[in-house]
């Protein structure tokens, strides 16, 4: 079971601070993760320009030019938020078993270390 997923909280543990340009410190939504990479993309965090070749579409209207995306950062540079103290925190997993439809069954569970919540 892998420890940060799609839709997750992240905040950025390492590179230049937030003060110097860098990404450091930021928070956002985990939008993708590119698992064999071992990376995930970050809702506004490691922005880069990216240059499309100009071209046509069937309408006749320009497409490409410079954009701006979020680009992969690697997973070991990244760690989970708290959801009750909204700091960086790491993840654990517990076995709980759950009772749906008078069917006991054992599921891992992640939670946040320091509070013990389920993320």
């Amino acid at each position: 079971m892998a420890n940060i997923k799609k839709g997750d909280l992240v905040q950025v543990i390492t590179g230049k601070k937030q003060d110097k340009g860098g990404d450091r410190g930021k928070q956002g939504k985990v939008l993708d993760v590119l698992i064999d990479q071992n990376r995930v993309i970050v809702e506004g965090v490691n922005y880069v320009t990216k240059h499309n070749r100009v071209g046509q579409s069937q309408r006749g209207t320009k497409t490409g030019g410079i954009e701006t995306m979020e680009a992969p950062i690697h997973i070991s540079n990244v760690a989970v938020v708290d959801p009750s103290t909204k700091k960086p925190t790491r993840v654990g997993h517990r076995v709980e078993e759950q009772t749906k439809d008078g069917v006991k069954r054992t599921v891992r569970v992640r939670y946040a270390k320091t509070s013990g919540k389920d993320l």
